[in-house]
């Protein structure tokens, strides 16, 4: 096993699956407190990963542990089921559920920022220097270069921020089946959210195409983006 597949397996497939079942259990609260039961009676309102793994086994540990291997990444979906009536007669709330998930990705992030300040204000992590990747934004200071506890909590960190923000802002693009195409109701009229619902599964597979080629023109700006918010 190469060193990105180690990489994958032991920093990025863990994230994924934390930060995912993080979302998921965002939207399924929310729509909770927003009167559908929905999500929760499903177990997705949950903080284990194993209701959501069971509920989509390829998306939350198949492709995933497939992409860590082989990429030294993860990618995977996941889902929390909600009632479509509820959605039609509570537009509103039914947004807020949709942005839920991508405002607990910006959470996490959000901790692994202040965790990462935190390192570098007492000395322990500093910004990487050059063109860093997504998995090491910030290195061991040099009093710290070689230890392992802050080598492991240095890109463990960076995997959390990026892989966080890269999830919160590919999900707040506003095609269908994301959750942005649901989030935009909050800003604008309720039935736009509801023309995005009826595009049905075809919709959503033309949306989520057009998202992946949209969101690679994001990633570089992204990446510049949190070097510059880390300092490096």
């Amino acid at each position: 096993m190469n060193r990105l597949s180690v990489e994958g397996l032991l920093y990025w497939f863990p994230a994924f699956v934390f930060s995912t079942t993080i979302h998921e259990a965002a939207h399924a609260w929310t729509a909770l407190r927003g009167g559908d039961p929905t999500a929760y009676r499903g177990g997705q309102a949950s903080l284990s990963p194993w209701p959501h793994i069971r509920r989509e086994p390829i998306g939350m540990l198949v492709l995933p542990l497939v992409t860590a291997i082989a990429n030294g990444w993860a990618i995977g979906w996941a889902s929390a089921p909600f009632d479509s009536e509820w959605a039609r007669l509570h537009p509103r709330r039914a947004a807020v559920m949709a942005a839920a998930g991508p405002l607990s990705n910006f959470a996490l992030a959000a901790l692994a920022l202040i965790a990462i300040k935190l390192g570098m204000a007492s000395g322990v992590f500093q910004a990487a220097p050059g063109a860093h990747s997504w998995s090491a934004l910030v290195i061991p200071a040099p009093g710290y270069a070689g230890a392992e506890l802050p080598s492991f909590a240095a890109r463990a960190l960076s995997v959390l921020i990026s892989l966080n923000v890269l999830l919160a802002i590919f999900n707040l693009i506003p095609l269908p089946p994301l959750d942005g195409s649901a989030a935009v109701g909050i800003l604008l009229p309720a039935r736009f959210a509801g023309v995005m619902r009826g595009l049905g599964p075809a919709g959503s597979m033309l949306g989520l195409l057009a998202a992946w080629k949209v969101f690679p023109a994001l990633v570089g700006p992204i990446h510049e983006w949190l070097m510059r918010l880390l300092g490096g």
